[in-house]
């Protein structure tokens, strides 16, 4: 039986020649060239003026907030749901995490939580658009304005989908990506910070220099202690060819979303990706939450899967559930969809045979549960 991956790359020929054609020629004059290009077609794709690659998203959310003048004694409100690198960089610029619950039907931060969590140190919102899912965007802007409070997209999952006629990505003061080997589009490794404003993008990138200022005439000669987080002409070259594709591979994602549905349409105690009136949901991973009256052993499920050669992923734990942070079980969504929400497979390649294999392996796990009812 062929195995079903939760989530591949899709690489044709096109990113073949391009990396090829970097590995041949991209060298001296020519080694950012595949890296200005990229860029320059992602920022084009949001329609935003600045983009700059770096090695991870991890590396672009620390870019961002050091940009921000994010320091010690600084909070960031940060959602429960989301991996921990959304919260970790805000750790290593010596500020707080403060996590707040998401809402039940986006899986997104709520608006009235971010409300309740803010202080006088509070610097900067924390936004995840999970699994492709869109947070409200109108009410944290307007919230973060009534505050004087900086918002920063982690749009990790959500490259594709749209809010209210703006790409997810173009609506904070700034926004991160990712580009790790299982996410629409890849570069391996990878991400991008971007933003509308070139005085924050000019900071992020003098930072991504190991602290060169712009202009310097002095050869290695830095004004300020920097990072290294950029991104390889390599890995550029495979980004500008996955840009360009960017529309194929965000419709695949929406067809293998639909195609879910179409094939576990007569089950109610289901819980899918939200899409809001006036929204785009990219759909990066299919995820399904399970009625809380079921009591469903998600760990069963998983062997099912196993047993018939499917990956799947677990929901996200909360992230003040691991053991570096403290606990803070009074966000009580985040604290029960983890325990009842699973990821399903969605690759390029997958075929609906496969979506087929999936939905039958849910609909036996699923009997004897229902059954009870």
């Amino acid at each position: 039986m062929e195995k079903v991956y939760y989530t591949k790359p899709s690489i044709s020929d096109l990113e073949i020649q391009y990396v090829e054609d970097a590995i041949r020629n991209g060298w001296g004059e020519k080694c950012y060239d595949y890296i200005k290009k990229f860029e320059a077609a992602f920022a084009q794709y949001l329609d935003l003026p600045c983009a700059l690659a770096t090695s991870s998203c991890t590396g672009a959310i620390h870019l961002a907030l050091a940009a921000l003048g994010v320091g010690e004694g600084d909070e960031v409100i940060v959602p429960e749901t989301t991996w921990v690198a959304t919260a970790s960089p805000a750790v290593y610029l010596g500020a707080k995490p403060v996590f707040v619950d998401i809402e039940a039907d986006t899986w997104c931060i709520s608006p009235e939580k971010i409300r309740q969590a803010i202080t006088p140190r509070t610097k900067v919102i924390m936004v995840v658009h999970l699994y492709g899912n869109i947070a409200k965007m109108d009410e944290i802007m307007q919230i973060a304005r009534e505050h004087n409070l900086y918002v920063v997209e982690d749009a990790a999952q959500a490259l594709g989908s749209v809010y209210h006629g703006r790409k997810v990505g173009a609506i904070g003061d700034m926004a991160t990506f990712s580009f790790h080997g299982t996410k629409t589009m890849t570069t391996g490794e990878g991400g991008m910070l971007v933003t509308n404003s070139p005085t924050l993008f000019e900071k992020a990138k003098m930072l991504n220099d190991h602290g060169r200022a712009a202009g310097e005439k002095k050869m290695f000669f830095p004004h300020h202690l920097g990072y290294k987080y950029k991104m390889s002409n390599l890995q550029a070259a495979l980004g500008l060819a996955q840009t360009e594709r960017l529309p194929e591979l965000v419709a695949h994602k929406v067809w293998v979303f639909k195609t879910y549905q179409k094939h576990l349409n007569g089950l109610a105690c289901l819980q899918w990706n939200a899409e809001s009136a006036d929204t785009f949901n990219c759909f990066w991973l299919p995820t399904i939450a399970f009625d809380k009256a079921l009591n469903v052993e998600v760990a069963e499920l998983f062997e099912i899967f196993k047993e018939n050669n499917i990956d799947t992923r677990t929901f996200f734990y909360p992230l003040s559930s691991l053991p570096f942070f403290e606990e803070k079980n009074t966000n009580t969504i985040a604290y029960d969809l983890c325990h009842r929400a699973v990821n399903l497979p969605s690759y390029f390649e997958i075929t609906e045979a496969q979506i087929i294999q999936v939905a039958n392996c849910l609909k036996l796990f699923l009997k004897p549960y229902l059954l009870m009812q």
